[in-house]
């Protein structure tokens, strides 16, 4: 039996590293008053085709929709921000009238070609700040993001930002491009081709370099932004410069979800090829009305956490840094013995292993060699008769006897030596 194609096991040797991520991330948004929501991984298939957009790539040929045994649309969510607004409005978690600060982590499923850092069942770490529409919510965004890279250690990125208006400035504009590229249309590549028709803002978006060089010259949405879209977009701007976070202005950048509106942002990394973007976002201002709820503003991002992982490296074999003993055991008396040690161990909070083996004392050594161990408790016949219990130090190649009342004490001593 193997995986399905574009899904993969995560692997005891590289769960350190998902833990890892979890646990410097939750510590984070936890100062920033972020609370973690967790919502199902099904969804009504309606509730993407509201959100999403009819013309996108995701609805058009990457969901995973089916009927279920009662006939119902249902979808594996693709993306996490739909999910999240609709649990918003569901649970009316706009009574109190207060901002909401969401976050979420858990596997999303797109049918697409599987690659290095994009699978059919990938992760996402996200963030949704509901209730404001100042920039200052755009920028609190995005400097948590920044932070949780940094904190991760995941060097180099570049961050991209742009504004797309609203959705009367970009229609405009919209008109205005799509006369521009009509005049291309045969140069095109076969994805703009067809977007010309459907969503040609996605064109933007397109790697072809034939395609790319015709954009050089192509109206720029900036230019058809009014005031309020440009001061706005000028405010996230001044903040970022005045928290001295490296940005870069790209006009072209746009995202591939039709709910986004005003900021747009990207961070993207050189060292993953094509598949460069490790963290996307912007503002969504209609999207919970669109939904059904009420008239609420809200801005997020999510990261992809497999891509995250292969920049920073962290997704090898992780030798864990954490004093553990390997305990071993020889004779029935032992075996009986080892569960009071055991309790003594847990107790006290000291990481431990115990060979489950029939082994001989050698082979039991090997084993707790390559269990990484700091030492072996060592509980014999002698041992047990004399009321003690044998340390043997792999790292130092010593190995001394004490009286087992003594030996938490003689651990916790010891441990902090070797630290």
């Amino acid at each position: 039996m193997q995986t399905i194609r574009g899904t993969r096991d995560i692997l005891p040797s590289e769960i350190k590293a998902w833990q890892d991520l979890y646990i410097k991330s939750l510590k984070i948004l936890n100062i920033y008053n972020y609370s973690e929501i967790r919502t199902p991984i099904i969804e009504p298939t309606e509730l993407f085709l509201r959100s999403i957009g009819n013309t996108t790539d995701i609805i058009n040929k990457e969901m995973y929709s089916f009927a279920d045994q009662g006939q119902r649309n249902i979808t594996l969510r693709p993306e996490g921000t739909a999910s999240i607004a609709r649990a918003f409005i569901t649970n009316k978690l706009y009574q109190n009238n207060q901002i909401q600060r969401l976050w979420y982590i858990g596997p999303m499923f797109r049918y697409e070609r599987p690659q290095s850092g994009r699978q059919r069942q990938f992760h996402q770490l996200g963030i949704e700040c509901i209730g404001s529409s100042s920039a200052l919510a755009d920028v609190e965004v995005i400097k948590i993001a920044n932070k949780i890279l940094k904190q991760l250690k995941c060097q180099p990125y570049k961050i991209e930002i742009n504004s797309i208006g609203n959705q009367e400035e970009r229609e405009q504009y919209k008109e205005e491009l799509v006369e521009y590229i009509k005049s291309y249309k045969h140069d095109l590549d076969i994805d703009s081709k067809k977007r010309l028709e459907t969503n040609p803002l996605r064109i933007l978006d397109s790697k072809d370099i034939k395609t790319q060089a015709i954009l050089q010259n192509a109206p720029c949405l900036n230019k058809y932004l009014k005031k309020e879209s440009r001061q706005h977009f000028e405010l996230v701007c001044e903040y970022l410069n005045t928290l001295e976070i490296p940005y870069k202005i790209n006009t072209r950048l746009v995202r591939g979800l039709d709910y986004y509106s005003n900021t747009a942002f990207e961070i993207m990394s050189d060292q993953l090829g094509s598949q460069n973007t490790i963290c996307g976002g912007g503002r969504y201002n209609h999207l919970i009305k669109q939904l059904g709820g009420p008239d609420i503003p809200a801005v997020g991002w999510a990261i992809g956490i497999e891509r995250l992982l292969l920049l920073i490296n962290q997704n090898k074999s992780y030798i864990d840094p954490e004093i553990r003993f390997h305990i071993i055991t020889s004779g029935l008396k032992a075996k009986k013995k080892v569960w009071h040690l055991i309790n003594l161990l847990e107790t006290n909070d000291i990481k431990f292993n115990l060979d489950l083996s029939n082994n001989s004392f050698q082979k039991q050594i090997k084993k707790a060699n390559q269990c990484n161990a700091f030492s072996c408790l060592i509980i014999g016949d002698k041992e047990i008769e004399d009321q003690t219990i044998t340390i043997k130090w792999l790292k130092e190649h010593y190995q001394e006897t004490i009286l087992y009342n003594n030996i938490i004490n003689y651990i916790q001593k010891k441990s902090r030596i070797v630290v």
